[in-house]
């Protein structure tokens, strides 16, 4: 089975990113700390946006996005990202393809 990742950015309203990364510390971390097909789970603050978190996401295969896309916890991990965001996350779904430290 190939592996998937998935490159999200997440804006945040004018100075609530701190807000939004704990949130994700938070509820992000423990949803996808529970499920075995979450290789990584990282999230970046963006250098140049003040108001911009990265997160780079890399999945056992595509069944596994899939289930951590559409469990009960991502549900409330949105709820509580919400009223935090200046819209809705820009997703680039990849394949992976060359890395150091990971194994495709």
């Amino acid at each position: 089975m190939a592996k998937t990742a998935l490159l999200a950015k997440l804006t945040a309203k004018e100075g609530k990113r701190d807000e939004l990364l704990a949130v994700i510390g938070d509820i992000g971390m423990s949803n996808a700390a529970g499920e075995p097909g979450t290789e990584v789970y990282a999230a970046h603050k963006d250098q140049n946006d003040a108001d911009v978190v990265w997160f780079y996401e890399l999945y056992s295969d595509q069944a596994a996005l899939v289930a951590h896309g559409g469990s009960e916890q991502m549900k409330v991990f949105g709820r509580a990202m919400k009223d935090l965001m200046a819209g809705r996350p820009e997703l680039t779904f990849l394949d992976p393809a060359v890395a150091k430290g990971l194994e495709f």
